[in-house]
């Protein structure tokens, strides 16, 4: 089976983990992704929370850095010197996507810039990932995910639950992973418009911009009225059968069957027919009213089960539900395996271990992490040679401290 991408280049500007992740994608996609890194390296690298291993090679692995930046090839090239802006712009004349995270102001320094690069490769696509935008009074502006993507865009304010809940905290690179999906869709369809028109194309997206999408049920209200989200704590829900429970074993369950015919099978299900006796619960208006203490009774009743006690009984019944699972479950659960959700790679340092893949399938495609990560520099002297540097030039540049070699 074919690579989707296997005939495309990507030189690839960028560090941390959301326009890395984009590479990352592009790569287990077949295309060659060449990462171009400081001396000391994408400053992501180290920075993963190291595995709970005792022993082993394993043990100091960077697992964290390795799922952003596996497949590619790494060359280390000093961008503050002009031999070294120069020989990434040699690199982009050959390739058909230049990815990048720098701010446009950094662009235009190092002459990387959509001006420059495409009036050398005309066909090319240049995709930027920033934390605001391009244009306006922000685009100068650094961002990580917590404050481009969580904060700044109201999502986390959203989130609290209640009006003086505390401010919750994302799980690493949750804003990153997903704003990487969106520079990639991007791409592809700059990718397909260059291919109609033989023109060179922009595209970038944002960690804030990306952060609004994922919110757009609720900003295509705020943005016409431009009132804040009401925050509803667990028992002030709009129906309570749509909300999450404590089960018996303390584990948490989701329902989410919103409609009104849910509530008496709901009933049924938990042994509590005679709750749609109650005339104070009598219909979904009424018990909204009620919620505090329908959730209550609700709580007392799951309390007598385990959550995978009370998920068999809901599926014999037609509810739609799920588990709260823990990650270490997700990593063990029946149907990430079954749908090859976990696979495994081999790399020299850390032997087997298990990885997590991008999240599309092409079954008549070959679409997958191709290996590990690459150490800083690893292939500065094979990409050079590729474009036609002897052993000796590539000796003479790591001398001038123009670019850095693997053991440099």
């Amino acid at each position: 089976m074919n690579a989707p991408m296997d005939d495309i280049t990507v030189i690839e500007i960028t560090n941390w983990m959301a326009a890395p992740s984009c590479g990352a994608m592009l790569a287990d996609l077949g295309a060659k992704v060449i990462k171009i890194e400081p001396f000391g390296g994408d400053p992501m690298r180290g920075m993963g929370r190291p595995p709970k291993i005792d022993e082993g090679p394993a043990k100091d692995y960077d697992y964290g850095f390795d799922v952003d930046n596996r497949g590619k090839a790494s060359i280390a090239i000093d961008l503050t010197q002009p031999e070294g802006q120069e020989l990434v712009r040699e690199l982009v004349d050959g390739a058909q996507i230049f990815l990048c995270n720098l701010l446009p102001t950094r662009q235009k320094k190092y002459g990387l810039d959509p001006e420059t690069l495409l009036k050398r490769n005309k066909s090319l696509v240049h995709a930027t990932l920033t934390g605001y935008g391009t244009d306006g009074p922000e685009a100068s502006r650094p961002g990580y995910d917590v404050t481009a993507f969580f904060g700044r865009s109201g999502l986390y304010d959203a989130m609290r639950e209640g009006p003086d809940g505390f401010v919750p905290m994302a799980r690493p690179a949750q804003g990153d992973h997903t704003t990487g999906l969106a520079l990639f869709g991007a791409i592809m369809a700059g990718l397909r418009l260059a291919e109609k028109t033989g023109e060179g194309q922009v595209v970038e997206t944002s960690l804030f911009e990306t952060a609004v999408w994922t919110q757009a049920t609720d900003y295509a209200i705020t943005a016409v009225d431009k009132a804040p989200v009401r925050r509803r704590m667990r028992n002030q829900q709009i129906t309570a059968t749509a909300n999450r429970y404590p089960c018996g074993d303390g584990k948490w369950i989701v329902i989410n069957n919103p409609e009104q015919a849910a509530w008496p099978r709901f009933c049924k299900a938990i042994g509590q027919e005679a709750w749609l006796e109650k005339e104070e619960w009598i219909d979904q208006r009424s018990r909204f009213y009620a919620m505090a203490d329908v959730v209550a009774a609700i709580d007392e009743v799951l309390a007598t089960k385990s959550r995978d006690e009370w998920g068999a009984i809901f599926d014999a019944a037609g509810l739609i539900w799920g588990p709260v699972l823990s990650l270490d479950e997700v990593a063990k659960d029946p149907q990430a395996e079954a749908i090859g959700l976990f696979p495994t790679l081999e790399s020299e340092v850390a032997g087997h271990y298990r990885t997590v893949r991008i999240p599309m399938r092409m079954p008549t495609a070959k679409i997958g992490p191709k290996g590990p990560a690459p150490a800083v520099g690893a292939h500065t002297a094979s990409v050079l040679e590729g474009l036609g540097r002897s052993t000796q030039d590539v000796e003479a540049l790591i001398a001038a401290g123009i670019v850095k070699g693997e053991d440099a």
